[in-house]
């Protein structure tokens, strides 16, 4: 464990940039570009406000996002609940459906995804490459890696990867919770060693550009000439610690570009709100989030949908269970798993849940021992019928008694939750619900259209965060 201090020891002080700042520099730049987010789990939202977002990706749904006049849409692939082959698949769908309705505008691809580096890298930035190279004849010069998620915990310095507080201290991410994950995991935290790692050894770690934090807080012309070097898809990691870095990174990439480079980006989730300088939303008040919510008939109480099973989640939970008192329902996976129990273990769950709505909130929650298969392919199937299960029981309580709100604890739970479970295929990014996390959409269609609903990610906020939102949406 080293504290912020020691890590920043010998760096030079943060350099302040303003959100309009490099809207001034777009404008200067003519660069108009249409930034499309490809989304692994919905989670990436939380750091934004005011955008489209699509669970489909027709050119049609395209069409819609870019008629909204926004310079960003979030496309929800839910890739990381994927098999590899699939992943690719949804990417080239995503890419070639956005070019055609894109109709000549200019557009760039954004590849969202974890901040503790799991998911298919490099398989979706090449993949993505691959398609704007086919659709446009245009080859991408790098694929600029910045995982850093300062509001989170997550900060790239020297070019290694962190994962902790500021009040409490970091460690190399390869050393957390995150990187034993049962289908994505890793062992090295130094960013390099990690696209070695990844790549299975295609891509060496020599080979990776990194812009460290002095060159970029110091000499925008060195930062540009390293981002100007990248050619044939050379991967570029670059040190971020807080927002001003984001922004500064932002003004070097507009700068490049100008002169003619083309990148795809592989980003956590406050990337894209510096790139188009939006300003930080502050969290939404209880007027705004009553003003998101469509007129109509719902219940006393809200649905807490869990399906995180990292530490984090879990102490949540327990906090939610000490200050709110919700009602609680198990989705045991032991049941979800035999065929023989599964369907009338859903239809309990769903029934009982539904009634207690009328005078509390709910959760519903999968059990907490985290059932994992022989190989990661394995423990991605167990992980798709637990959520099919999940699925189904939200679409039985709004149909039979629909909530004051929805949470879905968890990414892949907060996809299927929002895509399958109520229906959403266009909705809006509200605003975040806590400092830079925990994102609320509000729905434009589908049997959830007009609820609020809360993407949280498993591994963010502090032990009280679940039950501040809990509360704050139940006086909304």
């Amino acid at each position: 464990m080293r504290s912020f201090s020691q890590l920043l020891e010998g760096r030079p002080d943060p350099v302040r940039v303003s959100a309009d700042a490099v809207l001034a520099a777009r404008e200067a730049a003519g660069d108009d570009t249409l930034y499309v987010v490809l989304d692994d789990d919905p989670t990436g939202t939380q750091s934004v406000a005011d955008l489209p977002v699509l669970t489909a990706w027709e050119a049609d749904d395209f069409r819609w996002a870019f008629a909204t006049g926004k310079p960003a849409v979030y496309v929800m692939t839910n890739s990381r609940s994927l098999s590899p082959g699939d992943a690719e698949r949804v990417n080239r769908e995503v890419v070639a459906a956005a070019t055609e309705a894109a109709e000549g505008a200019r557009v760039a691809f954004v590849s969202r995804s974890d901040s503790t580096l799991r998911g298919h890298f490099p398989l979706e930035p090449l993949t993505i490459a691959d398609e704007v190279l086919a659709a446009s004849g245009t080859a991408v010069d790098g694929i600029v890696v910045v995982p850093a998620f300062g509001d989170a915990g997550r900060i790239t310095i020297g070019g290694v990867h962190y994962a902790g507080s500021r009040d409490a201290g970091f460690v190399p991410v390869g050393t957390s919770e995150f990187a034993r994950d049962a289908t994505f995991g890793y062992s090295s935290s130094s960013l390099p060693g990690w696209v070695e790692e990844k790549s299975d050894g295609k891509i060496s770690a020599d080979d990776v550009l990194v812009l460290d934090l002095t060159t970029l807080r110091t000499d925008r012309e060195a930062s540009v000439a390293l981002l100007r070097s990248a050619k044939d898809s050379r991967v570029i990691a670059v040190d971020i610690v807080e927002e001003d870095d984001l922004r500064l990174l932002s003004l070097a990439l507009i700068d490049a570009e100008t002169a003619g480079s083309t990148f795809i980006y592989r980003v956590g989730p406050p990337f894209l709100r510096a790139r188009i300088g939006q300003e930080v939303h502050p969290p939404l008040t209880v007027e705004e989030i009553r003003a998101s919510r469509a007129k109509g008939d719902v219940a006393t109480g809200g649905l807490v949908v869990i399906g995180s099973h990292v530490d984090l989640t879990t102490r949540q939970l327990d906090h939610l269970r000490q200050v709110e008192a919700p009602v609680e329902f198990e989705i045991d996976v032991a049941k979800i798993i035999d065929p023989t129990l599964r369907d009338d273990h859903v239809t309990e769950v769903a029934e009982r849940a539904a009634t207690e709505l009328n005078a509390s909130n709910v959760v519903v929650r999968t059990s907490r021992t985290l059932v994992t298969g022989a190989d990661g392919d394995e423990s991605l199937d167990i992980s798709r019928r637990v959520s099919a299960a999940v699925v189904e029981v939200v679409q039985r309580v709004l149909a039979a008694n629909p909530p004051r709100f929805i949470i879905a604890k968890g990414g892949i739970t907060s996809s299927d939750v929002a895509t399958n479970g109520m229906g959403i295929r266009h909705a809006q990014v509200i605003g975040p619900m806590l400092p830079g996390i925990v994102s609320l959409w509000s729905g434009e269609d589908g049997p959830g259209a007009g609820i609020p609903y809360v993407v949280f990610a498993g591994n963010v906020g502090s032990t009280d965060s679940l039950a501040l939102v809990v509360n704050k949406l139940s006086q909304a």
